[in-house]
């Protein structure tokens, strides 16, 4: 994978590559909902023993903060933060499948997956 990525800049805490800010909006789109927003975190387990956890929500807490993605907000909890400031999220599609993947300059280690990483 290049280290030449292209990324649209959110305050440096995340940054998404155009394909990944295109493919989250087409899913968004699907979902019909009003006042979504892309929810990134990081949850114990997995075979490196942390692992990403993205997904759509509508509700804020009091320890997250917001990033403004051009047509969609990302929200990421500060404990997640900690651990995937800086990571650019990215998404590759394919005939043999595709999908999400972080690119994290904080893991010291990865899965043979890129689901989970070590700190």
């Amino acid at each position: 994978m290049s280290s030449e990525i292209s990324t649209m800049e959110t305050d440096k805490a995340i940054n998404l590559t155009p394909s990944a800010v295109s493919e989250i909006k087409r899913l968004m789109d699907q979902e019909k909902t009003e006042n979504v927003f892309l929810r990134v975190g990081v949850t114990q387990g997995g075979c490196s023993g942390m692992s990403y956890a993205m997904g759509f929500d509508s509700e804020r807490s009091e320890f997250d903060r917001e990033y403004d993605c051009g047509p969609f907000k990302v929200v990421v909890d500060e404990e997640s933060l900690l651990y995937i400031s800086g990571s650019t999220l990215d998404y590759k599609g394919g005939l043999m499948g595709g999908g999400f993947t972080f690119l994290n300059p904080n893991a010291k280690r990865s899965c043979g997956c890129g689901s989970s990483f070590r700190c």
